[in-house]
């Protein structure tokens, strides 16, 4: 399937979730999906710091739009496994998400994403993740 930026926006966009995390996307590619959040109070835990779920929540998000670019027409991907591992703490002016599809297929593919925490031009790698999207027939 074929997807320009327009159209991931709008992917972006329909999901609720995403929009009031303000997450949004900054490139696609192939199997591959750029997105970014402005980092907020509201998205801080007690400790000052992002939130994982935040970090997780757009790496989900921006592999299964990856997978989405390389998915057999008629079909949406959605996760069937997630795991993530935080290596620092997500401080911040913003956070960026690179996601890419490892292997594409008919009825799963596989994800990886890296989230980097940015503050002017320093970028820092602060979490790694991976998820196996399931490719389902759309009802729609």
């Amino acid at each position: 399937m074929s997807i320009d930026l327009p159209t991931l926006s709008s992917f972006f966009a329909a999901s609720p979730f995403m929009v009031d995390l303000g997450v949004q996307p900054t490139a696609v590619a192939e199997g591959r999906v750029t997105s970014e959040v402005q980092l907020e109070k509201r998205h801080q835990q007690h400790t000052g710091q992002c939130h994982a779920g935040v970090m997780a929540t757009m790496a989900d998000h921006s592999m299964g739009a990856a997978a989405q670019t390389l998915a057999p027409e008629g079909t949406w991907a959605i996760t069937a496994e997630l795991k993530t591992a935080q290596l620092r703490p997500g401080k911040g002016e913003r956070l960026v998400c690179e996601a890419f599809v490892i292997k594409p297929g008919r009825t799963l593919s596989f994800t990886e994403a890296e989230v980097y925490a940015v503050s002017g031009n320093e970028r820092t790698l602060v979490m790694k993740a991976s998820a196996t999207m399931a490719l389902v027939p759309r009802k729609d």
